[in-house]
């Protein structure tokens, strides 16, 4: 099987991430993306650090991966709900023959979640416009209410 991940953190990243890496690298062949500082999506809290990876396994099952993933986030000292998150890791994709299947509790999928997979995989669902580009990477010098 080969799974689609999505990994983000803003509790300790660098950290977090690292481990968890290690941790998927011991399950099969990983592949990378690049890792990019994103705002948090919803303005509360800190911005994420978010990236993407392709498993290859032949030993782990769907579920499987989803019990091992959750595990990994618990050992790494995830809580919920808490706008501090020591690592998230989400099954987006999974392909089985040839079509990828796509997680549907994670559809549609965020520009947080599209930038960094869209450097590893390719499918239609990881298009990413113009619009949705500039409003998460662009940020304003002055804020809003400083302006004249």
């Amino acid at each position: 099987m080969i799974y689609a991940l999505s990994l983000a953190s803003n509790l300790e990243a660098e950290q977090h991430i690292g481990w968890a890496i290690e941790q998927l690298s011991s399950l099969g062949e990983l592949t990378l993306s690049q890792f990019f500082d994103i705002p948090c999506r919803d303005g509360v809290g800190e911005g994420y650090i978010n990236g993407a990876c392709i498993l290859k396994t032949k030993a782990y099952t769907k579920g499987q991966i989803i019990t091992l993933l959750k595990d990994l986030e618990h050992q790494a000292g995830r809580v919920r709900p808490s706008h501090s998150v020591s690592l998230d890791i989400d099954l987006i994709a999974w392909q089985e023959s040839e079509t990828w299947q796509f997680n549907l509790k994670k559809m549609p999928l965020t520009f947080d979640v599209k930038l960094p997979l869209s450097e590893i995989m390719q499918h239609a669902e990881l298009e990413i416009d113009q619009h949705e580009h500039m409003t998460y990477c662009i940020k304003p010098i002055i804020p809003m209410q400083h302006r004249v």
